[in-house]
């Protein structure tokens, strides 16, 4: 007897024309929406490095990189990591996008035992996915990519995966968007799950750019397995601050950026104290990783920003 699968089930109803959409398929069930992480004990702030913050200067990077970088300043993962290290560091995220494109075995090996060596833990990585897509084998691509990386970060020790959700695209509404994107996270967490690997949401625009449209997702998600990518500085509402009280409850990861983005009113510099003072009250207890985006040369600022980070900790 075939087993019908929860994804299988959307990809045929996806391909009917969304007959459930009109059912109120994704209307929250609030006896079994998943609940904010309940963390014994006081909070804890781990200092991290997201290496997107130097993602002009990294070596065969497969990010487009700035033309008029100077070739002695570029990095690879081996001399980030010892930058982490230098800089009071506990944890360094590795994104996902430095990595060689013939990222083998015998490398994570590698770059685990130099991680070890320079006391430095991997914090986590991040790759960019979009879970958005009506083509179903462009959709599966997604998900293999993710599963890829939840394979890579079980050898390399990294307990946490960055991942996205994506945006509606041509022909899709926002709720046949979110249904799909739904089936994949799902399928995602039931493979980290059995790597023990954390995948965090990042509220990162598309159909996440709010506090609510990300929390629906995670609670009908309902995983153990899935938690919020917090990133202070994407949320381009109009009290960005207030939304991240929303979300940090549900935050597995922290991404900290030196500015915040209000709507209608520009980039202005980030309150940090008060971005702590919301992980604080929400218990938060894990990394909080730089990820610097800036327009000042990060090479001068980031040094900065991780002193008055430690700074604030340890407060």
């Amino acid at each position: 007897m075939q087993t019908v699968t929860r994804r299988g089930f959307l990809s045929t109803t996806l391909n009917a024309g969304f007959a459930l959409a009109g059912l109120g398929f994704l209307e929250a069930n609030p006896l079994t929406a998943a609940e904010p992480f309940k963390r014994a004990g006081a909070p804890r702030l781990l200092l991290s490095l997201a290496a997107y913050s130097f993602r002009d200067f990294f070596k065969d990077a497969n990010h487009k990189r700035d033309a008029n970088t100077d070739p002695a300043r570029r990095i690879d993962l081996f001399q980030f990591m010892d930058y982490c290290a230098e800089n009071g560091c506990q944890g360094a995220e590795l994104t996902g996008y430095y990595f060689p494109p013939d990222v083998d075995h015998d490398f994570l090996i590698k770059i685990k035992r130099h991680a070890f060596l320079r006391g430095i833990a991997i914090s986590g990585t991040a790759v960019g996915n979009n879970f958005t897509l009506s083509d179903v084998a462009k959709r599966e691509q997604e998900i293999g990519g993710v599963k890829k990386w939840i394979d890579y970060a079980a050898v390399l020790g990294a307990p946490h995966i960055r991942i996205f959700a994506g945006a509606p695209v041509a022909g899709l509404t926002p709720d046949q968007a979110k249904t799909l994107c739904i089936s994949a996270i799902e399928e995602c967490c039931d493979y980290a799950g059995s790597k023990g690997i954390i995948l965090g949401l990042e509220n990162h625009g598309g159909i996440v750019a709010t506090a609510e449209e990300i929390l629906d997702i995670v609670r009908a998600v309902k995983s153990p397995w899935l938690g919020i990518n917090l990133d202070t500085g994407n949320f381009h509402t109009d009290d960005p601050y207030a939304d991240l009280v929303k979300i940090a409850p549900y935050a597995v990861n922290v991404q900290m950026k030196g500015e915040i983005h209000p709507r209608g009113k520009g980039d202005e510099p980030a309150d940090l104290p008060r971005l702590v003072k919301i992980l604080r009250d929400a218990n938060y207890q894990g990394y909080v990783a730089l990820e610097y985006e800036s327009k000042e040369d990060p090479w001068t600022a980031v040094p900065r920003l991780l002193k008055r980070m430690k700074e604030l900790f340890a407060g």
